[in-house]
């Protein structure tokens, strides 16, 4: 018997000492070779590792990075941000440093008057090179050990063959003129000043993240058994435990409130503009802000299970994937740095044999080192994602999957579920139609058949009949003729939900159903005089009840509205702006369908249509395979809709079925969000592309012209650090990004 595989399961680490795309592709290729590692993901903008794997062993792990020549640590759950401070003032002190001891050297170049003597030159140049530019040479030996290349390697080669000929020059010679000290030195210089503007873009990309991951108290206040209240770290609250939020404060866990009432700012979690009214019986999640009054709640999830948690770890997850857009610079940064080193060598001894000198055709190989930038080709991408997807996540989008960014732009059709989507999923029953029970009778049965049923028409169903119960009219009551019927018992038993139909169960022997035209035709019941063409026509839905046994027969019909949301025509209208069409999916009756449809401007409306149907529908969508559709939806019955779609974006107030199965989700229930999520996925790829494109072009054009002696080392070294440090700023203009208004 075979034994059961344990599933995988994910680890991230922290990885230090990467410094371009290189060392991306080195890292991911000693994390696969681990023993029980399927797959593993680095991004260099985060400096993470995603590993998945079964059972890997986290020791052996970190061993293999650190074997590699970098740093690494696992990242636990729940961990702060790490603190950067004192590495970024090291790095900062080592920058004025190279400035202060290259400036002389530069100057002297500039202006003959002010050149230093060979000693001097001698002196500044090495503490330069071998004092500030020891983390190129040990980076770049790492390298050559395992095998690879890195920009560190370039970057030591190119530098040490500019002192030493300055060193063999001055020797040699021993004059202070013809000497290129001040070449190796302001090179370091440039590439350290490149690093540290490029690692404070990277600092302030990560900032979304950063300031989502703080939102969480670090304390919370229990409510003992005995009435007393303490303070307490969050990581000791349980679920069940009563949790007090005075105003003001942030809440510490996911829970209910028990006692008391208070506008709740969610606008970090969901991007809601304005506090929201929240009382007994609410739910509230960890992060958001109590703005006024004072709350009892109680506990229901805490730590990684909260929504705040589950939050950062899909942003997270969307940060660390690769988008198929990502392929060909991943395959380019594999040989980049051998086919660099190959095209320096070449072009040395191309200078040499057209008797340009060996000072010419070392400059010019030097030139062709460093102005290669493999870091660029490595930022371009987790960059634009980590800035568009930290945004969205302020928005109150979140994307979890990397290849929705890259379909996005393309999506041509946006289907839409109906009810809890396009409406506000909480219909009221308008009018009860009896035909073979009276309107009281045939109200409680119905709402004891769908007493267990999270479906929103059962609750508009038991909200009337506890309306009636204690002594309201909730409903217009028509004036069909009813038979007189005795008091039924509200006990059911063989309940069973038919799918896209409706329920059915047995109530003191009798058979009885409760659904849609379709699951009164599977029975056979079409009784005589009932005019189905007016009830439907009505534009509202409908839903039957009627007896399946002993005796077939309709025994009444409930109408019921559902208002369709209030930004739901301007997100069809800011839709049908960015060229895309519409439509309705929903097993709702064709009246109203169209009713709602009409209302908002839906372009096409399919109604009648089973859940299992929906997925078809999808694909019928997407003709050919050439119509790149989305799917908007809430429900379990909307999975397999957004499974079947080429980007699936889930409401958040619906079920964790149908935003598990979606590439996006919405925090809010909120239809404008759909187009904002369409527009922040198509400009966070448009940076990946221009970032790309720069990262290519500027190699592309670089390193030819550098191979042929238009440009000095200086230079060559300043547009290397240039390059990386305009892909990062470039990448941070996603920032001026607002979403389509109504």
């Amino acid at each position: 018997m075979n034994a059961i595989s344990k599933p995988d399961q994910t680890t991230d680490l922290s990885i230090s000492g990467m410094t371009c795309a290189a060392c991306v592709s080195r890292v991911e290729k000693v994390l696969a070779r681990v023993p029980g590692v399927t797959q593993a993901t680095v991004n260099l903008a985060t400096e993470r590792a995603h590993v998945v794997g079964r059972s890997p062993d986290v020791a052996a792990l970190i061993r293999a990075v650190e074997k590699a020549g970098y740093g690494a640590s696992e990242i636990r759950a729940q961990a702060p941000p790490p603190d950067h401070t004192a590495q970024d003032r090291r790095d900062l002190l080592h920058l004025i440093a190279a400035v202060v001891l290259s400036a002389p050297l530069l100057a002297g170049m500039l202006v003959p008057a002010l050149m230093l003597s060979g000693w001097a030159q001698f002196a500044l140049g090495s503490i330069v090179q071998f004092w500030l530019g020891l983390r190129f040479y040990k980076a770049g030996w790492h390298a050559v050990r395992s095998l690879s290349g890195n920009m560190d390697l370039l970057v030591a080669l190119g530098t040490s063959a500019a002192w030493g000929l300055s060193a063999f020059l001055w020797l040699r010679d021993g004059h202070a003129h013809g000497l290129y000290f001040e070449s190796a030195a302001v090179l370091i210089t440039f590439v350290l000043v490149g690093k540290w503007l490029e690692s404070r873009a990277r600092r302030s990309t990560a900032s979304a993240m950063a300031a989502l991951m703080r939102l969480r108290p670090d304390t919370a206040r229990l409510r003992r058994p005995d009435g007393s209240e303490t303070d307490v770290p969050v990581e000791q609250v349980r679920p069940g435990d009563l949790v007090v939020v005075r105003p003001g404060e942030r809440i510490p866990v996911d829970g209910i409130i028990r006692e008391g009432n208070g506008a709740i700012d969610n606008a970090m979690l969901t991007g809601e503009s304005l506090p929201a009214d929240h009382g007994p019986g609410d739910s509230i999640a960890a992060g958001a802000i109590n703005t006024d009054g004072h709350l009892l709640m109680e506990t229901r999830a805490v730590g990684s299970e909260t929504m705040l948690a589950r939050v950062v770890r899909l942003v997270e997850d969307a940060q660390a994937a690769k988008p198929p857009v990502q392929r060909l610079a991943d395959r380019v940064s594999a040989v980049f740095v051998p086919a660099v080193l190959g095209i320096a060598a070449v072009t040395l001894i191309f200078w040499l044999l057209t008797g340009a000198g060996a000072t010419a055709a070392i400059l010019n190989a030097v030139s062709v080192l460093v102005i290669a930038c493999p870091c660029a080709l490595g930022l371009a991408t987790p960059t634009a994602i980590m800035v568009g997807t930290g945004l969205a996540a302020r928005h109150g989008i979140l994307i979890r999957d990397a290849e929705a960014l890259e379909r996005a732009h393309a999506v041509r059709v946006v289907a839409f579920d109906k009810t809890g989507t396009l409406t506000v999923g909480e219909p009221v029953l308008e009018e009860v139609i009896p035909f073979a029970a009276t309107e009281a009778d045939s109200l409680a049965e119905a709402a004891a058949l769908q007493a267990g049923s999270e479906h929103p028409l059962a609750a508009a169903l038991r909200q009337a009949a506890a309306a009636r119960a204690n002594g309201g009219s909730p409903v217009s009551t028509a004036s069909t003729p009813a038979a007189t019927q005795p008091e039924r018992s509200s006990a059911v038993a063989d309940f069973r939900t038919l799918a896209g139909r409706g329920v059915s169960g047995v109530m003191n022997g009798r058979t009885l159903i409760l659904g849609n035209a379709r699951l009164l035709r599977e029975h056979d019941i079409s009784p005589e005089g009932v005019d189905f063409d007016a009830l439907t026509g009505s534009g509202r839905t409908l839903s039957y009840l009627a007896e399946a046994a002993p005796s077939p027969r309709l025994l009444a019909a409930f109408a019921f509205s559902d208002a369709p949301r209030p930004t739901a025509g301007a997100a069809v209208a800011a839709l049908h702006r960015m060229g895309l069409r519409t439509v309705m999916l929903t097993g709702d009756a064709e009246a109203a369908a169209r009713r709602v449809g009409e209302a908002i401007g839906i372009d096409q409306v399919r109604a009648g249509i089973l859940p299992a149907d929906k997925a078809e529908a999808v694909a019928a969508l997407r003709q050919d395979g050439s119509t790149v559709v989305a799917m908007v939806g809430d429900g379990i019955n909307d999975a397999p809709a957004l499974a079947a779609a080429d980007i699936g974006i889930a409401m958040a107030s619906g079920t964790d079925v149908a935003m598990q199965t979606a590439g996006i989700t919405l925090m809010r229930p909120d239809p404008m969000l759909v187009p904002a999520a369409l527009d922040i996925s198509g400009k966070t790829l448009s940076k990946i592309r221009q970032g790309l494109i720069w990262a290519f072009g500027y190699n592309i054009l670089g390193i030819p012209l550098a191979a042929a002696g238009f440009l000095s080392p200086v230079i060559a070294g300043a547009a290397m650090a240039l390059s990386s440090v305009s892909v990062v700023c470039n990448a941070l203009l996603l920032r001026a990004w607002e979403p389509p208004q109504r």
